[in-house]
C-alpha cells in the first residue's frame, strides 16, 4: 500500500507525520541543550565546546596533510595536550583574570587543539594571531610554542586584537614569555611587523575588506613554509582566492560540535 501510495500526489500527506516527528525530535534536542547553555554558561560570544570524536578524528587528518607529516604524529600531539594538565591549568589562570565571570567552569578546546598540534608539527619561528578575545587560542598555541623550544626549536606569537582588554588569559601568566600582546589595529600592525611570518590565524573583523587589507600586509613577510588560517571560514572567500591567485593549497574543515546548541564554524587553511 505505501508503495502505490507513494506514487500519487498524496505522498506528501502520508509522509507528513513522520517528517514532523524527526523535525520536532530535533527541534527538542537543540532546544534542550539551548536552554542548559543559556543558564550554565556564561560565554557570550566566542562559544567554546569540544568536537564530537569523529570531527576530532577528521580534524587531525586535515592538520596531517597541511604539516605534511603522518596521521599518528598528529594525533600524539593532540593526545599530548588534551590528556595533560592544560585545561587545569587556563582554569586556574582565568579564575584570576578580571574578566572571570565570562569565563566556564569548564575549559574547552575545540578546534583549537589542531591549532596545537600544527604548531608542534611545523615548529614555527614566528607566529601570528590577529583576533585573541579572552587570549585560549593564544595560550594554547603559546604551549606548543613552549614544548618546541624545550625540545629545540623556539618560536614566538604576536597577538593582535583591538580591545585593550583581550589577551587578558595570557597576561600575568606562564605563556607571556613568548608573546608579544599588542593592542591595535590588526592592519597598522601587520603593516609595521619584521618578518618572516610562519603562521597567520586570522580571527578579527570577518569581512572581504579587512580580511584582503590584511593578507596584503602579510603576504611580503611570509616565509616559504608558511600556513594561513581563517578561523571563520565560512563568512569570506578571500583566503582561498587568494590561495587560487598564487598556486597554493587550499582546505576547510567544519567544526561539529559535542553536545552544544551552536552548530560551529568552518576553518580554513592555505599552505604552499
Amino acid at each position: 500500500m505505501a508503495r502505490v501510495v507513494a506514487r500519487t500526489p498524496l505522498a506528501p500527506v502520508a509522509a507528513f507525520p513522520k517528517r514532523a516527528v524527526r523535525v520536532a525530535r530535533h527541534l527538542g534536542q537543540v532546544g534542550s541543550r539551548t536552554f542548559k547553555w543559556l543558564f550554565t554558561s556564561r560565554e557570550h560570544t566566542n562559544y567554546t565546546f569540544e568536537l564530537t570524536p569523529t570531527n576530532l578524528e577528521h580534524l587531525c587528518w586535515l592538520i596531517a596533510t597541511v604539516a605534511g607529516t603522518d596521521v599518528a604524529t598528529i594525533r600524539a600531539h593532540v593526545d599530548e595536550i588534551d590528556g595533560g594538565d592544560f585545561r587545569e591549568r587556563v582554569r586556574a589562570t582565568a579564575h584570576r583574570s578580571p574578566r572571570r565571570y565570562m569565563w566556564d567552569a569548564e575549559v574547552r578546546l575545540g578546534s583549537r587543539i589542531g591549532w596545537y598540534a600544527l604548531v608542534r608539527a611545523v615548529k614555527p619561528q614566528h607566529v601570528v594571531e590577529a583576533g585573541i578575545d579572552k587570549g585560549l587560542g593564544t595560550a594554547i598555541l603559546a604551549e606548543a610554542i613552549r614544548v618546541n623550544s624545550a625540545e629545540g626549536h623556539p618560536g614566538r606569537i604576536t597577538a593582535i586584537d583591538i580591545n585593550p582588554e583581550a589577551g587578558d588569559l595570557v597576561v600575568g601568566s606562564e605563556w607571556e614569555d613568548v608573546v608579544n600582546l599588542v593592542h591595535d589595529d590588526s592592519v597598522t600592525v601587520l603593516q609595521g611587523l619584521g618578518g618572516p611570518v610562519d603562521l597567520f590565524i586570522h580571527d578579527s573583523v570577518y569581512t572581504d575588506e579587512h580580511e584582503q587589507a590584511e593578507l596584503d600586509a602579510l603576504l611580503p613577510l611570509l616565509s616559504d613554509r608558511a600556513v594561513m588560517m581563517n578561523a571563520r571560514a565560512a563568512t569570506t572567500l578571500v583566503l582561498p582566492r587568494m590561495a587560487e591567485s598564487r598556486g597554493w593549497n587550499y582546505l576547510s574543515f567544519q567544526e561539529q560540535p559535542d553536545g552544544h546548541w551552536f552548530t560551529g564554524d568552518s576553518v580554513g587553511i592555505a599552505w604552499r
